[in-house]
This record gives C-alpha cells, structure tokens and sequence, in this order.
C-alpha cells in the first residue's frame, strides 16, 4: 500500500454524526472484484438525485472547492456499520487519504489503517470550530503530517494519537501482506524443516 507521511490539502466538512459504511459506499456496488473504481459511487444516496445521475447541488462534495478532497471533516461515529473494505477503497478512489473525526466505527478504523488511509481522532470542540472554519473559509487548507504526529488547521494545531505499530506500518506502507513478506526467509526456512516430520499422506500401500 501506498505509505502515508504527510498530506496537505483542502479540508472538506461533512458535518453529519454516524455516517455509516452503507452511506459511504450502497451496498449494490459491492459486486466488482477490484480495489478500484469504486469512487464513482462514494456517498451515492447523497450525491445524486433519484435518477443516478443528477448531482444534488445541496450536498457538501458537490460543490467546489470541495470535491475530491484530500482532507475529510467528519461528524462523531464515522465509518460506523457493516464491516465493508470497500468504504475505505471508495474514499481513497475518490482522492480522499485521511479522515478527521472525534470518533470512528471501530471496524472502519481498523481497515483504514490496513489500506493506507489515515483516520485522525480530535475532541468534537475541536471538529466543531474547524467545520465552522472550512465552512466561513472555503478553500481552507490543513496539513496532515504523520511524522511530525499533528494536524495543522485554521491557525491551530492538534497532535495525531496513534498506535505507534500502527503508525509505523502507516509511514512504512505495509499491509498484512507486506509485513508477512517480511518474515519470508523465517516461512522458507520452517517449510524446509517442516518436510522432516510432517506425516506423509496419500491411498493404499504407502
């Protein structure tokens, strides 16, 4: 995965509590077997009207300077629901790489972590004073800056509290996959020794 040091960008509200991982991305667009292509349909329900293809003007990320930010003001609970990989590969399709929030569903944080998109917890004042900032200020920018550990906003600065495991793999750009590829000469070299013992199976007379 892509490894995440430091973004900066527009910051755009979304200034709804328990936005859930069906709002994120609808259930019926789960059906494709890439990681790809899903930002097309992130925030579907909201973004277009009933026919699919009418943008509903009144939605945050349909207007500029807003669309596709790199930098998302969320409300308390988000990423809340089932337990779908493909909310977070949605907002990353979209251009989205990290999520301000005072509180995540705890499944959705997990898998950000594990795709490369940061999710950064901040007291509710705070999210409460910077969506009123994004909001008087369109076009503000933050600075999201994993090595240093803050957020820099409206003139003001917040420390990221994470994990330091999680930080690392963040930083260093390593999934599951790629911190089981770590240990590869140890797998070998267990495989190797393994064939020694492991009982041999197989039909009649051997």
């Amino acid at each position: 995965m892509e490894p995440f040091r430091r973004v900066a960008g527009v910051a755009a509200p979304l200034d709804r509590p328990n936005v859930d991982t069906d709002q994120i991305i609808p259930k019926q667009f789960l059906k494709r077997i890439e990681r790809t292509g899903y930002g097309p349909f992130l925030f579907y329900d909201w973004r277009f009207r009933g026919d699919g293809v009418t943008e509903n003007p009144d939605f945050e990320l349909n207007r500029e300077p807003w669309r596709h930010p790199p930098i998302l003001l969320a409300g308390r609970n988000f990423g809340s629901g089932s337990s779908r990989e493909h909310a977070v590969w949605a907002l990353m399709d979209y251009g989205v790489r990290a999520v301000i929030a005072p509180s995540f569903g705890d499944i959705f944080f997990s898998n950000a972590l594990q795709n490369g998109l940061l999710p950064v917890r901040l007291p509710e004042a705070v999210l409460s004073r910077w969506m009123d900032a994004a909001r008087e200020e369109p076009g503000l920018e933050a600075v999201v800056d994993l090595e240093a550990g803050a957020v820099d906003f409206a003139g003001e600065r917040q420390p990221i509290d994470l994990d330091p495991e999680a930080r690392r793999r963040l930083l260093e750009g390593l999934d599951a996959i790629a911190l089981t590829l770590r240990h590869s000469a140890d797998i070998d070299a267990y495989e190797a020794r393994r064939s020694s013992w492991l009982p041999v199976t197989g039909g009649a007379g051997r």
